[in-house]
Parts: C-alpha cells; structure tokens; sequence
C-alpha cells in the first residue's frame, strides 16, 4: 500500500491569557491545531501527524483552509513519498506547500506552512515508530542527546502583579528544577524595571540565572540605556531590544552591552535569519538565536537555517528556540541545539512537556514515545483527537 495524506484538518483555538509584555496583549491569542491524517495504521487507526503554531502569532484557519491544505491533498501521493515509497518525504511535501508561492513576504504564510509542516513530521516518525528526536539524529549521522536544556519563561505584566508575586512566581519556577528564569522588560519605565529586575535576582540568588525580554520595543536611545543599566546586573541575557528587522540597531547595540544578548524568534525564514548574521552584529561566542520552527516555515526551513549558521562558523548550541513547544524539543535533542524556551504556567496546553517528564538542575530528558510525543501530554492529546476523530 502506498502511502498517502488522506486529509487536512484546522481547528483555530484560543490560549487567551490576562498577561502582557512590552508590545501585545495575550487576551484575544489565538492558535491553529492541524491534523494530517494518513492512510497507515496502526493497531487499526490511521497515523495522524499533529502541529500547531507557536504563542505571540494568531491562528492560520484560512490560509490552511483555503490556500496550502488543499496543496498536498490534492497532489499526485506518488510525488509526496520518500526514496522507499514507505514514507512521506517532509521536503516534497514542503514543496508542494510552496507551490506557486513568490519569493520574500514572510509574514502569517509561514506560520501556516510551519503549523502543516510540524504534523507533517509527527506523521513521518510515527510511520517510522520513532521518536522524532533519534529520527532526526540518524538522519543527520549524530548521536541524539536526550537530555534538553529548559529555562522558564515569565515575569509577563498583568492587572495586580507587584514585586510580591513577581518573585514567587518566579521562586516556583526553581522549585520546580529550573536554573534560568526570564521576565519582560519595557512594559514600564526603566527605573521600574530596575527594581522589577533586582527584586527577582534578589530572589533566586546563587539559585539560577536571569534572562530578560524587551520583546522588540526599545528604539536605540532606549534600547542603549537599558544596556547601560543591564550591564551591571550578570544577566543569562538581553533579548530582542528593537525591532526584529533592525539589524543595525542590534549592531549599534553590542557596543554597549558586552553581555549576551539574544534575538531572531520574529524572523521567519533562513533568508532573514541570514541577514541577521549578516548585518545584525552578533557574536557567535555568546549570543543565542531564537528561531522558531513553527513560525518559519517548520523544520524543513530550519534545517536550511542551520545550514546557513555553519557556514557562517554558528555551532547548533547557540540556537535556543522561542515558543516552548515538544517540536523545538525534539530539535534540539536530535540536532544538538542548546536547548529550548518553556512556559510552565502559560498557553496551555500547547506548551510545556509530556506527562511525567520533570525538571531537573535545567534539563529535562525526552521520553521515548514515536513522533514528536503529543500523546504523552494527556491534555493535549485530547484536544487533537477530537480534532481527527
């Protein structure tokens, strides 16, 4: 039996959440759940591959509906399948997304072909019945390292949120086995922020580290004097000071902030992840990228992106992904990337890890269940059978 996608499936749901930082609110957010649903089976039910998109970008109903579901529905199967004929190969398929697709406007498609693309990969390994960690190892000739680096990400504004509860939220999160936390900046003036910053670095002592997120609000003159008084705090980091398409401000900067600093989860392709090393001043000995697959264009682009960052002398560790998802988990324990973003408490269920996997001194170890591990996340797994069913 050859194998094919049998169909296309879009739910747009809400992860609508009283929080803020320094550009948006989160009350009206939005995700898209997609389901590729294939002829194979197993113990007598189709093979479903599972994706949805990241937190920080809405849901994608109509272009998956209307403009790329009906891309690889409607394809010859013969021309989506890997060399076996066994298996779908995930850059046909890619392909066959992007038909009659322009070059440039990376902007809302590419979250809609990287939500398809992320199910796309779930179904590969489950066909394959591996995780899809060791999958992506093998096919890279590595070894795969389950153990993942996670920091907590938080400390967003919201109503009533006073230096009290900032620092037991924060104080929760190395309860729970984190060793680096992070909290918005920029949602407030700098000397509030100041105080905001040494009440939590006050609180986690020798404990863990702080990263902060200015979530791409400051123009230069602001961006540079948050510099001057980050710099005497031993932050983790300084991430996205200015706008993400800015480079010449994230160079200016780095005159002024000798820490690391880190940015890149609002590019959404490996052109623009490109220029970001071209002209953005980044310093391959420090600084972390934060590409995340499921807003570019999915796995297969990221893939190109790493390749990029090589010939460019980036090591894989520098990469650790916004976004909080099991996809970028997988990634990093597959490809060697330095770890990944985690939002304990946020965007659920979307977020966080499968049922049982615990925290501990910063890492956690991926379980060995085939795909990307939806099904080991009990509330999760709910909302995409009903969505398959």
């Amino acid at each position: 039996m050859s194998v094919r996608i049998v169909d296309v499936r879009e739910v747009t749901k809400p992860i609508a959440s009283a929080i803020r930082n320094a550009y948006i609110d989160f009350s009206k957010m939005t995700t898209s759940l997609v389901a590729v649903v294939t002829n194979v089976e197993r113990n007598g039910k189709p093979v479903v591959g599972y994706g949805f998109n990241s937190n920080g970008r809405y849901g994608q109903g109509g272009l998956i509906r209307e403009r790329f579901a009906k891309r690889i529905t409607e394809a010859d199967p013969a021309t989506l399948l890997d060399a076996s004929g066994g298996n779908l190969d995930p850059d046909k398929v890619w392909a066959a997304l992007m038909s009659n697709e322009k070059p440039g406007g990376h902007g809302e498609r590419s979250v809609a072909v990287g939500t398809i693309d992320m199910a796309v990969w779930d179904a590969v390994a489950k066909i394959a019945d591996k995780p899809l960690f060791r999958l992506l190892a093998e096919r890279h000739g590595r070894n795969a390292d389950p153990r993942v680096f996670v920091y907590a990400a938080g400390g967003y504004y919201y109503p009533g949120k006073g230096l009290d509860k900032l620092r037991q939220e924060m104080r929760g999160y190395l309860d729970r086995g984190y060793s680096v936390v992070k909290m918005k900046i920029g949602g407030a003036s700098l000397d509030e922020d100041r105080e905001r910053i040494e009440a939590v670095l006050k609180e986690i002592g020798s404990q863990a580290q702080l990263a902060v997120d200015a979530n791409g609000r400051f123009d230069l003159e602001t961006a540079i004097a948050y510099a001057k008084m980050l710099r005497d705090y031993p932050l983790f980091w300084y991430e996205e000071a200015g706008d993400p398409l800015d480079y010449q401000l994230q160079a200016a900067l780095a005159e002024f902030y000798p820490g690391p600093m880190a940015t890149g989860e609002n590019l959404f392709s490996h052109q623009d992840a490109r220029n970001l090393i071209r002209y953005g001043g980044m310093r391959s000995d420090r600084d972390f990228l934060q590409f995340d697959c499921a807003l570019s264009y999915g796995l297969c682009e990221y893939q190109r992106t790493l390749a990029m960052l090589k010939t460019h002398g980036w090591s894989p560790s520098r990469c650790i992904p916004h976004g909080g998802h099991q996809m970028s988990l997988n990634i990093a324990a597959g490809l060697g990337l330095g770890g990944n973003e985690s939002y304990p408490d946020l965007f659920q269920p979307y977020g966080g890890f499968p049922d049982g996997v615990k925290v501990e001194n910063g890492y956690i170890t991926m379980p060995e269940l085939p795909g990307i591990g939806f099904e080991g996340k009990a509330d999760l797994a709910t909302e995409m059978r009903a969505l398959a069913a």
